[in-house]
This record gives structure tokens, sequence and C-alpha cells, in this order.
């Protein structure tokens, strides 16, 4: 028997290739935190694929955090994205991109009323600006 192996050059992706503008749409199955949500996004006619999206832009508090006033924190912005979807389950995602966590992208979301819920969510103080890089350390608030 004969194995015949082809090697074939593929040129490493550019920045650009490597984000799908969209739009998407998809489906809010479940709010994680204050910045991620689990969807069901439809790519393509009758095809669902479900992922993790975390909010372009913004950075919410940790719901694991050492710090009890972070964590209440994390319940807030949790509760007010909660609010945001519920009933609007229908959401289009669009500047998808890769996360460094596996299994996750980052996404504009915006509902079908146009608004973004991480401009809510900013403009409420319950979450800060993020452009991906390192997180500014936060200092827990004393006797918390």
């Amino acid at each position: 028997m004969t194995i015949f192996l082809m090697l074939v050059s593929v040129a490493p992706l550019s920045a650009a290739s490597r984000q799908i503008d969209g739009p998407v749409v998809a489906e809010v199955v479940k709010v994680i935190d204050g910045d991620t949500v689990l969807v069901e996004a439809m790519p393509w006619p009758d095809h669902k694929v479900s992922t993790y999206v975390r909010l372009r832009g913004i950075d919410a508090p940790e719901l694991k955090s050492k710090c009890a006033a972070f964590r209440e924190a994390a319940l807030k912005a949790k509760s007010e994205l909660t609010s945001l979807v519920n009933g609007r389950v229908t959401v289009q995602l669009t500047a998808i991109s890769g996360d460094k966590y596996f299994g996750r992208v980052v996404a504009d979301l915006t509902l079908a009323d146009g608004s973004r819920p991480a401009d809510r969510l900013l403009a409420a103080g319950l979450a800060e600006p993020y452009a991906g890089k390192q997180k500014a350390k936060r200092v827990c608030p004393r006797g918390l």
C-alpha cells in the first residue's frame, strides 16, 4: 500500500480575515454574568451554533471575586443585562472575533430596537470600558 502525503502551504490569516463582520442572528439562551451571554447563533439557514459571547468593549465585575463589594456589583451587572435581554431573545452579533479563552467569542451585541447592552451597562456605571488588554487593578473598598 502506498500513501501519498501532500503538504500545502497556507498563508497566515490577516487580522481582518479573523473577524466576521456580521450580522449574525442569534437567540440569547442564558446570561452568564454582566458581560457574557450564551447564544444559539444562526450563521447559515437551518443551522444553530451554541457559543458564549463576551460583549465587546466592556468589563463587568467578576461574580467569583474575593471582594464582597465586587461580587455585589457583579450581581447588579448580571441582573441589568438579564433585564435588557429579557423578552428580546433575538439579537444581532457583529464584529465577531475569537477571544483569549477557547469556546468564547467577542462581539458587538445589538438588540432588536437597535440598542447595545454594552452601552447601557457603561452608562449605568455597571461596567467599565475594556479594549481587550490588561485590566486595571481594582482595590476592594475597606472593610469588605
